[in-house]
């Protein structure tokens, strides 16, 4: 799994959650059905974006799901998952940017692609993604030679540029890929207006992706000696911030032009979590709602006199028997507990294994794979969902990141 949005699921409300396992699953699925089991290693995080924006201006239909049957990764439950024209999409830009990213790791002579064997075998695997999403491609009216071509300029880009290149010369070549991408979930959507702000907001995605993998990576490849944007071109930290700054407000800005049904998860995944990848990826935190006036008196006291007496007698005797039984107190007896089946060894390792496989047991709460009860993983390390401020809920309409709705104008 690869990707820069990576939410933590214990962030996003039950139905956004929901959601957005639904478009994962789904992109996993139209993989295998359309290029067979193998392919599903291409399963990304970026991937499903796609899949989200072209229902986001559709709005989510009955005919848009379907249910899938137990998986290892979702602890042998079934689920909804999506399908159509957007999880197709998503699948067939999902191998070529797993073919890029091969082919890059082709070039750097990373690990056991630093054999000659190994790599030749591994730009066959490439070359077979490339067919393969430009055939799904063409079915849906995409041209997937644009992010082909994309990808043979990334090496050229790279080969000739050094000290005092500009850093975003470097990265056009993903922009013009990503951008492409985006706009044409306008054209799936039947919303052709939309593909221009769409086309803005996947260049500037684009350009995140790239840097953001230039900065996590610049520790490793520096100790290896591969390629890496930020030390070839001597641009510093501070610059790569900066311009990662500057593509999160232009993702807000693009966005808003678009007209979506529902773009309640876009907004979570491409204005929220967005600024959390920057954030985890440079080792800070900030407020994604910064300059955003608190309303006064917003953290006074409560109205009235808190040390005034309890209205009524405080002193009068407590309604009903007080010697009796607390309702739900430890007198009641505790509400029975319903049946669950254990799973046997066997099923139970297969579940273990996926849930250990896809992070669940590190992060918020999952079933246990033998006796299926409730457990809170060890790893709290993402904390609070309203973690970063808690200005969501000073808008009057509600946390975005832990309701239903968003009343910040972000």
């Amino acid at each position: 799994m690869f990707g820069i949005v990576r939410p933590c699921t214990h962030r996003l409300s039950e139905g956004l959650r929901t959601e957005w396992m639904a478009h994962l699953c789904g992109l996993c699925l139209a993989l295998r059905a359309d290029h067979g089991q193998f392919a599903r290693i291409v399963t990304n995080y970026d991937g499903l974006i796609v899949s989200v924006l072209t229902e986001a201006q559709t709005g989510a239909m009955p005919a848009g799901r379907r249910t899938a049957g137990p998986c290892p990764l979702r602890a042998m439950r079934t689920a909804p998952v999506a399908m159509g024209e957007g999880a197709r999409l998503a699948a067939a830009v999902s191998l070529v940017l797993a073919s890029a990213k091969v082919r890059d790791h082709v070039a750097d002579r990373d690990g056991l692609l630093a054999r000659r064997p190994v790599a030749a075998a591994a730009r066959r695997v490439a070359a077979g993604w490339d067919r393969a999403g430009a055939r799904t491609g063409a079915a849906l009216g995409f041209d997937t030679a644009l992010l082909v071509d994309a990808v043979d300029r990334q090496t050229g880009i790279e080969t000739l540029a050094g000290p005092g290149t500009p850093l975003l010369t470097v990265t056009e070549p993903t922009e013009t890929a990503t951008a492409a991408a985006f706009a044409h979930t306008a054209v799936l959507a039947g919303k052709p207006q939309n593909a221009a702000p769409l086309a803005e907001a996947g260049r500037l995605f684009g350009r995140l992706a790239h840097l953001l993998d230039a900065v996590e990576d610049r520790e490793a490849d520096a100790a290896s000696g591969a390629w890496n944007p930020l030390t070839v071109t001597g641009t510093s930290l501070t610059e790569a911030r900066r311009l990662c700054d500057d593509a999160l407000h232009g993702v807000r800005l693009a966005l808003r032009e678009v007209e979506f049904t529902d773009g309640q998860l876009v907004h979570v995944l491409l204005a929220h979590e967005l600024r959390r990848s920057v954030d985890r990826a440079f080792g800070t935190s900030s407020c994604s709602h910064q300059g955003l006036e608190v309303p006064e008196g917003s953290f006074g006291p409560p109205p009235g006199n808190p040390y005034g007496p309890t209205p009524g007698n405080p002193y009068g005797p407590t309604p009903g028997n007080p010697y009796g039984p607390t309702p739900g107190g430890p007198a009641a007896p505790p509400p029975p507990r319903p049946p669950r089946d254990r799973r046997g060894l066997i099923a139970g390792c297969l579940v273990w294994a996926g849930l250990a496989c896809t992070c669940q047991m590190c992060c918020g709460s999952y079933e246990d794979p033998w006796s299926r009860e409730r457990r809170e993983a060890p790893c709290q390390s993402c904390g609070d969902c309203c973690e970063a401020c808690n200005c969501c809920g000073q808008c009057g309409e509600g946390c975005c990141c832990c309701g239903d709705s968003c009343g910040c104008d972000c």
